[in-house]
C-alpha cells in the first residue's frame, strides 16, 4: 500500500509516518577572538545574575521590581498558557474525535402519493450519544502533538528571551541615568569656573588690563557650556521615563527616588565562557531551534495524507415512536458504521502539500543557523567594545586630569599678564569637551559589559523556577568542526 520503504520507516519511527526530528548541526567557534585577553575568563561568576557584579543595590531592587511588573513580560508570559492548553487539546485527538449527547424529536408526514410501504404519520424520539474515533493509525495525531509540544518549548524561550532583554534595557536606562547626572554636575561646575572667568575678565577690563574682546570670550564660552545643560536633561528625562515604562509604571520622576550616586562601575574582566555555551543559554537559540522541531513534525502530518484514514463512527441509545415507551428495553439502539477515506485522486495536492512543509522546515533550518552566527557575532561585538572602553577610559582620564590641571595653570597665568584671554578660552573649552567625554566614556563600559551578557543570553536563570516556566529544553549537539559536512535531516 506504500511501499517497503515507507513502511519500514514507519515502524522504525514508531508507527508515525515521516521524518523522527534530529537537532540541526550548526558551525561555531573554538573560542572567542580576543580569548587570550587576561580581562576574559571561562570560568568564574557566570552570567546567571550579571547585575550584581555592579554591586548597587538600586539597581538590584530595580531589576526586581521590573521583572515583577513589566507588561511586555506578562505577555510573553500568557503565550505560554496559550502553547500550553493548545498541548492539550491537540493531544485530546488521541481520543474519539466527536463526542456528543442526542435528544429530539422528529414528526414527519409521508405523502400518500408515494405509495411507500411506510406509515403516512410517523413520529420519532431519539435519546442517547454518538462518538466518532479515528484511530492514528500513521501517527498523524503524535505529530501534531510533537508539533505543539515544540511549540510550547518554543514559547518558553521566548519568554525567557523577553527577560534577558528587559532586564538589560533596565540596567542601561539606570547607567544612562547616572551618567547623565555626572554630566550635568560637571557642566555645571564648569559653569562656576567660566562665571569665575567672566568675572576676572570684566575686573581686568575695568582696570584697562584687558580688552572688550577678552569679556565677550569669556561671555561666549560661559554660554556655549550653558546651552550644553538643557540637552543633558533632556537626555534625564528621557532616560527616566523609560526606566519607569520597563517598569510597568507611568512615567514620573524617579530622581528623587534614586538620589545621588555615581555611575557604576563595571569589573575590568567579564566571565565569557565559550562559545558552545551559546546554544544552552541563549533562548533565542533555543527558540529557533524548537521552531525547526515543531516544523519536521508538519512533515509527518503532511506524509500522513498519502494513506488512508480508517474511523468509526457509533450510536448507543434509545429511541420509539412514543415518549412512553421511549425508554424500554426494547427501544435500545446501537449502531457501529466504519468508515474508510483515501486521497487517491488527490495525490498531486498530496504529495505538494508535503513539499511545502519540507521547504519550509529548510526555510527554519536557515534560520536557525544564522541566529546562531548572529548571536555569536553579538558577542564578540560586545566583548571587543568592552575591553576597547577601558583603553579608551583610561586615555581619556589623563587627558581630562591634564586639561583640568591646565585650566588652573592658565588661570593663574591670565592674572599674572603673561597670556591673554583667548588661552583661557581654549583650555576651558577643551576641559568641558574632555570631562563629558570622560563621563560618557565610564558609562560605556557599563553599556558594554551589560550588552555582553545580554549577547551571551544571561539574566534569565534566576527567574525561571520563580516564573514556574517550562523546563529548558536539552541543548543540541556540540556544533561540528569547521568544514565538517553537516548531516541531513532525515
Amino acid at each position: 500500500m506504500c511501499g517497503c520503504g515507507g513502511l519500514k520507516e514507519w515502524y522504525h519511527n514508531g508507527f508515525k509516518v515521516g521524518p523522527n526530528y534530529r537537532p540541526e548541526p550548526v558551525l561555531g567557534s573554538a573560542g572567542w577572538i580576543e580569548e587570550n585577553d587576561p580581562r576574559l575568563s571561562k570560568t568564574g561568576p557566570d552570567a546567571m545574575a550579571w547585575w550584581t557584579v555592579f554591586q548597587d543595590p538600586v539597581l538590584d531592587s530595580l531589576i526586581e521590581r521590573a521583572h515583577d511588573q513589566n507588561l511586555d513580560l506578562k505577555a510573553a508570559g500568557t503565550r505560554i498558557l496559550a502553547s500550553r492548553a493548545q498541548k492539550n487539546l491537540i493531544t485530546g485527538e488521541l481520543f474519539p474525535q466527536t463526542q456528543e449527547g442526542l435528544a429530539s424529536f422528529a414528526h414527519a408526514q409521508i405523502s400518500q402519493n408515494l405509495k411507500l410501504p411506510l406509515p403516512l404519520i410517523a413520529n420519532v424520539w431519539p435519546v442517547g450519544g454518538f462518538a466518532s474515533w479515528e484511530p492514528d493509525f500513521w501517527g498523524r495525531y503524535r505529530r501534531a502533538i510533537e508539533s505543539a509540544k515544540a511549540d510550547l518549548d518554543g514559547s518558553a524561550a521566548g519568554f525567557e528571551d523577553a527577560i534577558v532583554l528587559l532586564l538589560s534595557e533596565v540596567a542601561e536606562s539606570y547607567v544612562q541615568i547616572r551618567a547623565y547626572q555626572q554630566r550635568i554636575a560637571l557642566a555645571r561646575h564648569n559653569v562656576e569656573i567660566q562665571q569665575g572667568s567672566l568675572s576676572l575678565a570684566e575686573t581686568k577690563f575695568d582696570e584697562g588690563d584687558a580688552t572688550d574682546l577678552d569679556v565677550e570670550q569669556a561671555r561666549s564660552s560661559l554660554a556655549q557650556t550653558q546651552a550644553l545643560i538643557p540637552t543633558l536633561e533632556v537626555g534625564l528625562r528621557q532616560a527616566n521615563n523609560r526606566l519607569c515604562t520597563l517598569m510597568g509604571t507611568p512615567a514620573r520622576d524617579l530622581i528623587p527616588e534614586l538620589g545621588p550616586a555615581p555611575i557604576p562601575r563595571a569589573p575590568t574582566t567579564i566571565a565569557a565562557g565559550v562559545p558552545a555555551e551559546l546554544l544552552r543559554r541563549r533562548p533565542d537559540i533555543r527558540r529557533a531551534e524548537r521552531a525547526v522541531a515543531s516544523q519536521s513534525a508538519q512533515i509527518g502530518i503532511a506524509a500522513s495524507d498519502l494513506y488512508p484514514r480508517f474511523a468509526l463512527f457509533g450510536f448507543l441509545g434509545y429511541a420509539a415512536d412514543d415518549f412512553k415507551s421511549l425508554f424500554a428495553m426494547k427501544s435500545f439502539t446501537g449502531l457501529i458504521v466504519p468508515n474508510f477515506q483515501w486521497q487517491i485522486l488527490n495525490y498531486g495536492r498530496v504529495r505538494n502539500n508535503i513539499r511545502v512543509q519540507e521547504a519550509r522546515f529548510q526555510e527554519r533550518v536557515f534560520q536557525y543557523q544564522q541566529t546562531v552566527l548572529q548571536a555569536g557575532q553579538e558577542v564578540e561585538d560586545s566583548l571587543v567594545a568592552f575591553l576597547k572602553a577601558q583603553e579608551r577610559t583610561a586615555r581619556l582620564a589623563e587627558s581630562a586630569k591634564a586639561a583640568e590641571r591646565s585650566v588652573e595653570l592658565v588661570l593663574i597665568q591670565y592674572r599674572a599678564g603673561s597670556v591673554d584671554f583667548n588661552r583661557v578660552y581654549s583650555v576651558q573649552s577643551l576641559l568641558v569637551t574632555q570631562q563629558d567625554q570622560l563621563a560618557t566614556a565610564q558609562a560605556d563600559i557599563a553599556l558594554q559589559m551589560i550588552s555582553a551578557y545580554r549577547a551571551l543570553g544571561g539574566g534569565w536563570e534566576p527567574f525561571a523556577s520563580r516564573d514556574h516556566a517550562p523546563a529548558p529544553i536539552a541543548p543540541p549537539p556540540p556544533p561540528p568542526q569547521p568544514n565538517q559536512e553537516p548531516r541531513k535531516n532525515t
